[in-house]
């Protein structure tokens, strides 16, 4: 399973601003760097992003590139957390956009959960795909062409989704096993 998946050399990009839900980005950073993968957290603005226990402020974290210093070719896999100010901001930075538009046109894989799913609504990408998202979503993605279901978990080619933080542990090893069969076919189709 995810436990014993390797995810070395991997780099991944965690696209947030202030005020997301901060377990959406710990626990799947966490689970990530422990599978050996490298994580940078990218930002609209320089410092810090504050995190958010549901609507209590929690802690602040470094921001390791901003947008605008940032490259989607640098990296091989998105992570995108939730919260709904968080997402609700972050969906209308057209760099944002750009970049998952980017990783999209690359068929790298993005694994997202709880609001974050706004930004691909918003890039415009949700078009004929399958996901979930905190429930409140289901309208816009339905309205942007795409299917919500109702699931713990849903794998959509290279889409990993998720609805909210009780489905962590699922959506980690989801998105491990995602990630690891795109990091497989890279090294395939370099060595072919």
């Amino acid at each position: 399973m995810a436990e014993n998946i390797r995810l070395e050399g991997l780099r991944v990009a965690i696209l947030v601003t202030d005020d997301f839900e901060q377990v959406e980005l710990t626990e799947p950073k966490k689970a990530l760097e422990e599978a050996g993968a490298s994580t940078s957290i990218i930002a609209p603005h320089p410092g810090q992003v504050q995190g958010m226990n549901h609507d209590e402020k929690a802690d602040r974290f470094n921001v390791d590139q901003t947008l605008d210093q940032s490259n989607p070719d640098d990296y091989d896999a998105v992570l995108l957390p939730g919260g709904a100010i968080n997402a609700d901001a972050l969906r209308m930075e057209p760099k944002a956009q750009e970049f998952v538009r980017k990783i999209e046109a690359a068929n790298k894989p993005i694994a997202f959960i709880c609001h974050a799913p706004w930004l691909l609504v918003s890039a415009g990408l949700v078009n004929g795909r399958t996901l979930t998202g905190y429930y409140t979503l289901q309208d816009d993605i339905r309205n942007a062409g795409g299917r919500w279901w109702d699931l713990p978990l849903v794998h959509d080619d290279n889409w990993i989704s998720s609805r909210f933080p009780k489905d962590i542990p699922i959506f980690n090893q989801g998105m491990i096993e995602l990630f690891s069969d795109y990091q497989e076919m890279e090294e395939y189709e370099e060595a072919a």
